[in-house]
């Protein structure tokens, strides 16, 4: 790949990591190299193990699930702070000593508005990732450093969700 490109998938609406999900998919058809790092999501789900399965494709992921934010104690966000940057320096050395194609950072935008991340970390590899790198970064909110960095911007809006009715999450729909 000549030029790699900085998308941000973000909003309200379902369907952000399966976006991403999606691209790596497609990336690792086309014979490029992915890595697929994933922050706060623990829990199993389709799109994951379908990743698993590719060979182009290499997944990061907390194994332990933290839970949702406000219910995180001190002692877990400093855990999952610290498991979510070795993760990332991980994944960072994984992309550069082979050469991967892409870096999609799942739900790094709420990583980072939570401050379960070194900002200043993420912040750098945008910046200064490789030409020749895409990357994919997902989340509700994302910082304004994301946006400005974007060649590719795409709000996913919620109109209308099943949850709202108190419908729960179905496998394979969902997660």
């Amino acid at each position: 790949m000549n030029k790699g490109l900085t998308h941000v998938y973000c909003g309200d609406g379902k369907g952000k990591t399966t976006a991403a999900a999606g691209l790596s998919i497609r990336a690792a058809g086309s014979g490029m190299k992915v890595v697929f790092l994933q922050f706060l999501k623990a829990t199993e789900s389709g799109e994951i193990e379908i990743l698993r399965s590719l060979d182009n494709i290499t997944v990061i992921r907390n194994e332990k699930n933290y839970g949702f934010f406000n219910r995180m104690t001190e002692e877990d966000k400093l855990a999952i702070t610290k498991l979510h940057n070795d993760n990332l320096k991980s994944a960072w050395e994984l992309v550069e000593r082979e050469h991967y194609d892409m870096l999609v950072l799942d739900e790094v935008c709420a990583a980072y508005n939570y401050n379960l991340i070194d900002r200043q970390l993420v912040e750098k590899l945008i910046k200064e990732k490789r030409d020749n790198l895409e990357l994919v970064l997902t989340g509700r909110d994302p910082a304004p450093v994301f946006l400005e960095y974007a060649d590719y911007v795409s709000e996913i809006k919620k109109i209308k969700h099943p949850y709202d009715r108190k419908i729960i999450a179905r496998k394979g729909i969902e997660y």
